[in-house]
């Protein structure tokens, strides 16, 4: 960032400090305090203080953010599952114009743009995506660790941040990855005999899926807001607050976080489209494991017809994923073994986590037990009931889901913000939207022109068909 702006320094305590003001200043209500948009600003900004102490070196430092984290995402699913509670939901201004909003979005961008193009990355976020890069780039995230100190590379022990397997890179990661890399080669044209290009391609390919993932958030949340709340200032609302919080600057690289989520904003966006929707989650479910806890609650919002649309949307786009993974890798196994094996089952064991790893510690692992029931419990609620359900019931639906699945899974549960970010900030803005509901979907051409001509020839289902 200094490359930039001279002298320019801002560490994370600091730009925890100033946002903190900022968005108390910007949409706090000072003149009604016992509002529930006050209620839930707090809660969100109590989240990102937790996220800075588990980036600490300090083992017990550690240990008591995970346990904040844990305190914080319970109030925040108590809070989401009692949205029903709260019928009356008066339209509430900001307190800065609607020029203002946007023109503060659009500074927040590029500042923190500026900052994810110019600051290093860790090498977790590397690690994340190098399994695709590297078929691009010709090199892996070993080689970019290696090359740290000339690459912009910061080690994950000098920076702390969520470490992440490299074998748990979802095949959708890997398919995106490919793609930007042919981006990544041309912004890194230069010296043919530079020996540090492939890294370097691996790098922008790194930078570009997070800003590109970013926008995707921050265009779907102001489109939510102005197509489907029928309020262009909610929508300015929402992105702004999303990139002016903390623990959104604390993730900028997380790409593996932020792309799912921004999947799940434009599914929310075409959910009056089944097979739009469909294939949005579809292809979320191929980067992280919590997407896939949404596909029961969507396709029974969807209903019979609309489900079953909903449903052949996933199942068209999880084959497609598989077909182009295993065209990129030549081997089929291989894809499909991608494919299945993305998620850590292995964190499904009940086994202990070190203190520095999460909150199921030797002394609270058999605790994890009736989280894991009760989780499914909700599950199977949430899914079920109401049996029609309204866009009103399905944003916080799936918002309590996303923010459930972190306290059952051990490794890091809790500080996974920014996959439930945007969700939440639509709980937190939405109006009253208690008559939008999922689509009638009319019946196939082939079984409509099948049902009338059956009904030509028997008069008895000419007589049905007229009740």
């Amino acid at each position: 960032m200094q490359n930039f702006l001279a002298g320019y320094q801002l560490s994370d305590p600091t730009w925890l400090y100033l946002s903190f003001l900022l968005i108390l200043a910007v949409y706090f209500k000072f003149s009604r305090i016992w509002l529930l948009r006050n209620l839930d600003l707090l809660l969100l900004l109590a989240i990102s203080p937790g996220v800075l102490i588990v980036r600490s070196l300090d083992e017990n430092v550690v240990e008591r953010g995970y346990m904040w984290q844990f305190m914080v995402s319970g109030l925040l699913l108590v809070r989401i599952l009692m949205d029903g509670l709260w019928v009356r939901r008066p339209r509430l201004e900001q307190n800065m114009n609607a020029a203002g909003m946007s023109f503060l979005c659009a500074a927040t961008v590029v500042f923190l743009t500026v900052k994810l193009l110019t600051d290093p990355i860790q090498q977790a976020r590397v690690v994340s995506i190098a399994a695709g890069g590297e078929k691009v780039a010709d090199t892996s995230a070993a080689d970019v660790v290696s090359q740290s100190p000339g690459l912009g590379v910061v080690s994950d022990q000098a920076v702390p941040t969520v470490p992440l397997d490299p074998q748990a890179v979802g095949p959708t990661t890997e398919l995106v990855s490919h793609a930007v890399g042919g981006i990544s080669k041309v912004v890194t044209a230069g010296n043919p005999q530079d020996t540090q290009e492939p890294q370097r391609i691996l790098l922008y390919t790194v930078r570009i899926i997070a800003i590109l993932s970013h926008l995707a958030v921050i265009v779907g949340l102001t489109l939510v807001g102005r197509q489907t709340f029928g309020d262009p200032d909610l929508g300015f609302a929402m992105s702004a607050l999303y990139m002016i919080l903390p623990c959104t600057a604390f993730e900028l690289g997380a790409v593996n976080q932020v792309l799912p989520a921004a999947l799940v904003v434009w599914a929310v966006y075409f959910y009056r489209y089944p097979i739009a929707s469909g294939s949005l989650l579809g292809l979320a479910s191929g980067i992280v494991f919590f997407p896939v806890f949404l596909l029961p609650l969507w396709g029974a919002f969807y209903g019979k017809r609309g489900g079953g649309r909903f449903v052949f949307a996933v199942m068209l786009t999880t084959i497609l994923i598989v077909q182009a993974v295993a065209f990129l890798t030549q081997s089929a196994p291989e894809a499909v073994k991608n494919a299945l094996g993305y998620f850590q089952w292995n964190s499904l064991e009940w086994q202990a986590t070190s203190p520095k790893s999460g909150f199921w510690t030797q002394e609270r692992v058999v605790y994890r037990i009736p989280v894991v029931v009760s989780y499914l419990l909700m599950l199977v609620a949430l899914t079920i009931w109401p049996r029609r359900k309204s866009l009103a019931q399905l944003i916080p639906h799936s918002a309590a889901i996303v923010v459930g699945s972190q306290f059952w899974y051990p490794p890091h549960g809790g500080i996974y913000v920014v996959s439930y970010l945007p969700l939440v900030l639509m709980v937190m803005f939405r109006p009253m939207i208690s008559n939008h509901f999922a689509p009638e979907i009319p019946p196939i051409a082939l079984f409509r022109r099948f049902r009338r001509t059956a009904a030509l020839k028997s008069p008895d289902l000419v007589e049905a068909s007229r009740v």
